[in-house]
């Protein structure tokens, strides 16, 4: 008799910038609201700034996700695995080697210290791009 096969785990996301402050957190909240339980999906930093920045919380309630609770963490944090799709946001050398199928590094500007409309755009790029990215076919579970 055959043993079941073990149940699939959900694909997982990793969202690194260097102070999981900002990006990495819009980014990891976008995810949730869009795809829940059905992704695991996580955000740190390569050098955690403690708390999500004000800039971020205020940004992210205008499109109704409350960052309030969210904490900054660093990448010994997170589960150790290779995740599914990594994805860094203006982190460059900071962002250490993580295991990942998928390498992915966003060109997005950091919107602490820019003009409201500015950092709307921002955080509305950061939008588009983490539901593309999860839209899409999941690596490698086709």
């Amino acid at each position: 008799m055959t043993a079941p096969a073990p149940p699939r785990r959900p694909p997982s996301v990793l969202f690194v910038c260097v102070a999981n402050a900002c990006r990495s957190q819009m980014a990891e909240a976008f995810a949730r609201a869009l795809v829940g339980e059905r992704w695991e999906i996580w955000s740190a930093g390569s050098r955690p700034a403690g708390q999500v920045h004000p800039v971020a919380i205020q940004l992210m309630e205008e499109v109704g996700l409350d960052l309030r609770s969210h904490r900054s963490k660093g990448l010994d944090a997170v589960p150790p695995r290779t995740w599914d799709v990594l994805v860094t946001m203006g982190c460059g050398d900071a962002c250490p080697q993580v295991p990942a199928q998928t390498r992915l590094d966003w060109d997005i500007a950091d919107p602490v210290g820019r003009r409201p409309e500015e950092a709307r755009g921002i955080r509305d790029d950061l939008r588009r791009r983490v539901e593309t990215l999860l839209m899409a076919s999941p690596p490698g579970r086709d």
